[in-house]
């Protein structure tokens, strides 16, 4: 097989990436484009240009990923903890990957019921229903629970099924800020879930293989790191060096060096981002000048 620049691809050198499609697409995009690669999507299409020739993405819903990973119709994917869990499928996972639609951190399933409703406790369920995407887990929370209530598969909209279809739902949350709009209460956490990288268990034999999924694993966890850092620089008068270096935190310890005019250095620092807005006035006042504060795109400890 040719490729764009006319070289002959090594089919054996690919691998089949999947990416989930739905609410962590966007998320996963740009941690691809943090991580150096230059992805694109026409529409309609569920197979995206990567610039990388060893790389064959393809979008799936990240609740089939687990499935088709296990059965090695794709290498790896990113997916998340609770869709490899419902699955119940053995797959090598690589890196915990945490990030979700609208931030870095875990997202949760929650039991949830009408506002207004009289169940406060799982018990309580007994003999009822909940609709639910994740039906395995859910059934096996129960089981844990002692509690026998009917668990169907939602398609979607789960939230609004309460009370008129279902007694309750378990579904997934950020913020609970959905759930509080459609005038739900939270009964009981049953998942906290990251994102996963995962792998095929026989293509983790692969020795190829699996480095090319481990330095995709090492830009991914580099990339995420660097959205909570910055780069800071500034120059300090030597009156002023050791109060400011006692103010910075960093990986290490911040780069000093000398400038040319004498009495005064340079300094060189990551930190983090949401520190920043309260260090830099204070680096002011303290006597530093030329304060420039730049994002990073991937931090590797």
């Amino acid at each position: 097989m040719d490729g764009d620049d006319g070289k002959v691809i090594d089919r054996k050198r690919i691998i089949k990436l999947g990416l989930p499609k739905g609410s962590l697409q966007e998320a996963t995009f740009k941690l691809l484009r943090k991580a150096g690669y230059a992805i694109s999507l026409t529409p309609r299409s569920y197979f995206p240009f990567i610039n990388d020739e060893e790389i064959e993405p393809m979008l799936i819903r990240a609740q089939e990923i687990p499935r088709y990973v296990d059965e090695g119709v794709i290498d790896t994917g990113i997916t998340g903890k609770d869709w490899i869990m419902d699955s119940k499928v053995k797959v090598i996972e690589v890196a915990d990957l945490v990030y979700a639609k609208q931030g870095l951190k875990p997202v949760k399933w929650v039991l949830a019921v009408p506002k207004d409703s009289s169940i406060r406790k799982v018990q309580q369920l007994q003999g009822k229903r909940i609709a639910t995407e994740l039906v395995n887990v859910t059934k096996e929370f129960l089981i844990k629970k002692g509690v026998k209530a009917e668990v169907e598969f939602s398609w979607g909209a789960t939230e609004v099924k309460t009370p008129e279809l279902v007694d309750a739902i378990v579904e997934l949350t950020e913020t609970g800020r959905s759930l509080a709009e459609h005038n739900l209460k939270i009964v009981e956490v049953i998942l906290e879930s990251t994102t996963k990288l995962i792998a095929n268990r026989e293509v983790w034999e692969d020795n190829w293989k699996k480095q090319k999924i481990e330095n995709l694993s090492l830009l991914f966890k580099g990339a995420l790191v660097a959205e909570e850092k910055v780069g800071l620089k500034m120059n300090v008068p030597a009156s002023a060096l050791d109060k400011i270096i006692s103010k910075l935190s960093a990986l290490h310890k911040p780069t000093v060096s000398n400038l040319s005019g004498k009495g005064w250095y340079a300094i060189e620092v990551v930190t983090d981002e949401a520190e920043v807005r309260r260090l830099i006035p204070e680096l002011k006042k303290l006597g530093a000048e030329g304060i420039i504060e730049y994002p990073l795109n991937k931090v590797i400890y």
